[in-house]
């Protein structure tokens, strides 16, 4: 008996993925929720786990391709039946390894036959969305059976890569032609194929820049004060909570006072209605080595300093081990991006739609400042704060980032909900 792998749900508005890589080859015997398959997706990078044990007999979507919901990425064969199951399969593979080349040579490369197909084999047919003329038959007067169709599945089709240089053209119209590459630069030259997050990311900030009305303020903000504070606390906050007491936690609280007091910042625009949140629902953007992702810390403005820091340390972790789930990614109201750590001075985030509102936080550096008539030097950080124009005037912007630094210049503001 056989048990089918299968595109899980992948979460609410995501109706497909890109197979990223098998971790098993037809063959291997595989135990029930083994990981077998990585799947990418346009927010998130998950694993499929084997629905059964016993040994992989087919693989039907190889690295690279697109997949929907619930399509059929390979077949288990049961432990015992597996090797069997696997010689019958693979006894007919050179009589249709021919089957292209027939079809090259003439209209009929498969001979015909008057039984219809299985009725596994109809079933896989039929969900596939397979012409069963097309399959060569293995069994009895060549009737089609199971093997026959999970073989054409995982043999790749040459009667849908025919028509490709006919289609080419017409696709590639749209695109501008590569600049010619010099003879000795393309040898060292790679092409890599872009992840689908890395496609959605590309995709989502040139909508972002289409459609919003993005403009970005500045500031800079005295980061004294909060660091004495933490280097006061930081040893008895961690010896409490758990945590180490780092500077998120300071500007997730400063945010959260000011969309307080700024709700359109905290709005977005839904057709001709603006929504404003009576909730702050904080994405922290984490770099991995697969591209930018944005968690969501929920409920920011409902928690205390050492709760956010664990959120986040917890998001951040899940992030850098890409066991990142779809709930985790999905709900912002605003958006932190700390460029800081990598020694960012000055930047202009781009909005992470359909939110209003994006703050980038950068490197803290000592520069000399006037404080009371005099210069001294200061641990400084510019702030940046880039916002839908067609929801937040001028006015609001501005005031908001000022009281994210006034809040950060006086920490015992976000004490006293001052």
């Amino acid at each position: 008996m056989s048990t089918e792998i299968r595109v899980p749900t992948l979460g609410e508005s995501v109706t497909e993925a890109t197979i990223g890589q098998w971790f098993k080859k037809v063959g291997d015997t595989v135990n029930a929720d083994e990981p077998l398959v990585e799947l990418e997706t346009d927010k998130v990078t998950i694993e499929v786990p084997a629905p059964a044990a016993g040994v992989l007999e087919a693989i039907a979507a190889n690295p690279g391709d697109t997949v929907d919901v619930n399509a059929l990425l390979g077949v288990i064969a049961a432990a015992g039946a597996g090797v069997a199951a696997a010689a019958p399969a693979a006894a007919p593979t050179p009589a249709k390894a021919e089957v292209p080349a027939a079809n090259a040579a003439g209209p009929e490369p498969i001979q015909a036959t008057d039984r219809s197909p299985a009725p596994s084999a109809q079933k896989l047919i039929a969900e596939n969305g397979l012409d069963a003329g097309n399959i060569a038959g293995s069994g009895k007067s060549g009737q089609v059976l199971k093997e026959d169709v999970l073989a054409a599945l995982v043999r790749p089709a040459a009667p849908a890569a025919a028509p490709a240089p006919a289609a080419a053209p017409v696709a590639a119209k749209p695109a501008a032609p590569r600049a010619p590459t010099a003879a000795g630069d393309a040898e060292r030259e790679e092409r890599v194929k872009m992840t689908r997050l890395r496609q959605t990311i590309a995709r989502r900030l040139k909508d972002a820049q289409n459609t919003a009305a993005m403009l970005t303020t500045f500031n800079e903000v005295d980061m004294k004060p909060v660091m004495d504070l933490r280097n006061s606390y930081k040893e008895l906050f961690e010896k409490k909570h758990g945590v180490k007491l780092g500077f998120m936690g300071f500007f997730a609280k400063a945010v959260v006072h000011a969309l307080k007091e700024i709700p359109a910042v905290n709005a977005e625009i839904d057709g001709d209605d603006l929504i404003y949140k009576q909730y702050a629902h904080l994405g922290v953007a984490v770099g991995t080595d697969k591209g930018l992702v944005v968690p969501v810390v929920r409920n920011a403005d409902q928690m205390s300093i050492a709760e956010i820091e664990k959120e986040i340390g917890n998001l951040g972790k899940k992030a850098r081990d890409g066991q990142l789930s779809m709930a985790d990614m999905q709900g912002g109201t605003f958006t932190i991006s700390n460029g800081g750590v990598y020694g960012s001075l000055m930047s202009t985030p781009i909005l992470n739609a359909p939110q209003s509102g994006i703050l980038g936080m950068h490197k803290i550096q000592e520069r000399p400042v006037v404080v009371g008539g005099q210069i001294v030097i200061r641990p400084m950080m510019y702030l940046a704060l880039s916002y839908d124009h067609r929801i937040v005037d001028g006015k609001e912007a501005v005031t908001f980032l000022v009281r994210v630094k006034e809040s950060l210049e006086a920490p015992e503001r976000l004490v006293l909900d001052l």
